[in-house]
């Protein structure tokens, strides 16, 4: 063996450096690149986390500035006379009824929970439509339910967050809580009181449709003259719509517009 064979030349050397250099990157280079893709996956997390900041916010928020705003406009449109400041007379016989509104979305009356405030006042609209009903009118008839006053279920549904939350507190709703509807109809001068008295909740899976039945929980039995039923319906948990809240609440009296206004509404509920 000579020296030759065991001293690599200069040439094999430079072949050897440029094949390690070719084959390899160096720590240093890997480095910058992991750096900068780790850069990139944080700035875009940080915009999405944003993005959704965001909408949270205008589902939250704005979509209930709107709501409320839009919903005020809708109980002025009802032309609703100013009533008497005197509580009227309390009417336990027969109520009359106005007819079922023909047109999804048809705004026919309002609803004032006193356990809610003073200044709830929210519009009831024909049907349950998420868009034309929930999401603008914030209330809605379940159509073919009965209408306010009549033998059997007066169902209706509201959303608990965003668009106006009309039923936010309906969890808050006690045993003997007022719920009072009115509906006006100006064309034909129609415009009575109807208060209703919350008698029990409970909390369903969607499924559980008897909860609107005539005679609530009660399916096929046909509602008595004094089986005159309300019925509120809202998601649960918040922000979920896995279950229904559900409240219950039956007709105490009714009483025409121009004789007075429920005492209820001046009350504060305890």
């Amino acid at each position: 063996m000579t020296a030759h064979d065991t001293i690599p030349s200069r040439r094999s050397a430079r072949d050897d450096d440029g094949g390690r250099r070719s084959g390899r990157r160096s720590p240093r280079r890997r480095q910058t690149v992991g750096g900068a893709i780790v850069s990139l996956i944080a700035e875009l997390l940080i915009i999405a986390g944003a993005g959704t900041g965001l909408y949270v916010v205008w589902t939250a928020w704005w979509t209930d500035v709107v709501a409320v705003n839009e919903q005020s406009k809708l109980v002025e449109g009802l032309d609703q006379l100013k009533t008497p400041d005197k509580a009227g007379t309390e009417h336990r016989g027969t109520a009359p009824v106005l007819a079922e509104p023909p047109d999804l979305s048809d705004v026919f009356g309002t609803m004032q929970i006193p356990r809610f405030g003073k200044d709830y006042n929210r519009p009831i609209g024909e049907g349950t439509d998420r868009e034309k009903v929930l999401n603008t009118i914030g209330l809605g008839h379940y159509q073919d339910t009965a209408m306010p006053g009549a033998p059997g279920n007066f169902a209706v549904a509201g959303h608990r967050v965003t668009y106006g939350k009309p039923l936010n507190q309906i969890a808050e709703l006690k045993k003997g809580d007022s719920v009072v509807v009115r509906v006006t109809d100006a064309k034909t001068k129609f415009d009575v009181w109807y208060v209703y008295k919350v008698t029990d909740s409970q909390i369903v899976t969607p499924d559980h449709i008897e909860t609107i039945a005539p005679v609530p929980n009660k399916p096929g039995v046909d509602p008595s003259p004094s089986d005159r039923w309300l019925t509120l319906t809202a998601c649960h948990p918040m922000w979920s719509a896995a279950e229904r809240f559900v409240t219950h609440a039956k007709l105490d009296y009714w009483m025409p517009a121009s004789e007075g206004t429920p005492k209820e509404l001046s009350e504060t509920a305890k």
